[in-house]
């Protein structure tokens, strides 16, 4: 399958080189499009009109102040979880990647429109538009840190904890669609956490099962041999924790 044209749409996180170096090897990746990160500022005036300023406080101290610290306490087990997946961390190589400023850019729709894809892969991207979804004739397909459509949104494992929902604590690779974490579902996996995990190892968790089913259902896909799944699940969103919430559900659930 390495004469098929798969572009990545990613961001810059650790996860998007993980998912490059898996694919690359696995199928050839032809190019990589790496967006900018979302204007911080912007994002927060968006977060504080959809859920109040108040909680988007207690959000931002909770990113500020928590997580930081949990991730330097779990630099031994983010280590552990990745040599033990085999997963490659490398930086995606220059001349495998474009930068754009935003995956719904009039650049983004351009550039894929000259490419011509058979496939495309997401991840970590903000939202992607109707405009840029209908720009080629190819699927858009994603892997999601949570069990759709009950975990939609962010945190999926952690949210499945709290809610002692451990037989929900997963990942889903699914189908791009104009709704958040809403396309249909191709496969799906748990995770298992150990005492050892908290809030900053559960994505990679997630990510070690993620590219194992996506690798699966790029097989699929090309085979046209994909059968959409259907989880029974209610559907919700979810958003980051609060530092009361994180704290409040660390004593109450002992979720880390």
């Amino acid at each position: 399958m390495k004469d098929k044209k798969i572009v990545l749409l990613g961001g810059k996180d650790i996860s998007t080189n993980i998912v490059f170096n898996y694919l690359n090897d696995e199928f050839g990746i032809y190019i990589a499009i790496i967006e900018d990160a979302p204007s911080r500022k912007k994002m927060l005036i968006r977060r504080i009109k959809r859920l109040g300023f108040f909680r988007v406080i207690g959000q931002l101290v909770f990113q500020l102040c928590v997580i930081p610290l949990l991730g330097f306490l779990s630099k031994e087990r983010k280590k552990e979880i990745i040599e033990s997946s085999s997963m490659k961390t490398i930086s995606i190589p220059e001349e495998k990647k474009i930068n754009v400023s935003s995956v719904n850019s009039t650049q983004t729709i351009e550039i894929l429109r000259n490419i011509n894809p058979d496939l495309i892969i997401v991840n970590g991207t903000r939202i992607i538009l109707k405009k840029v979804l209908e720009s080629v004739q190819c699927r858009f397909i994603n892997t999601h840190a949570g069990i759709t459509p009950k975990y939609r949104g962010v945190h999926g494992a952690y949210w499945a904890l709290v809610n002692r929902d451990s037989k929900n604590c997963g990942v889903t690779v699914h189908f791009v669609d104009e709704g958040i974490d809403t396309g249909n579902i191709i496969y799906q996996d748990n995770v298992i956490p150990t005492p050892k995990d908290n809030f900053t190892t559960y994505p990679l968790l997630q990510l070690a099962k993620g590219v194992k089913i996506l690798n699966k259902a790029i097989v699929d896909y090309f085979n046209n041999t994909i059968k959409i799944q259907s989880s029974g699940l209610e559907s919700h969103l979810w958003y980051h924790p609060t530092l009361f919430q994180y704290l409040y559900y660390r004593i109450k659930n002992n979720v880390k």
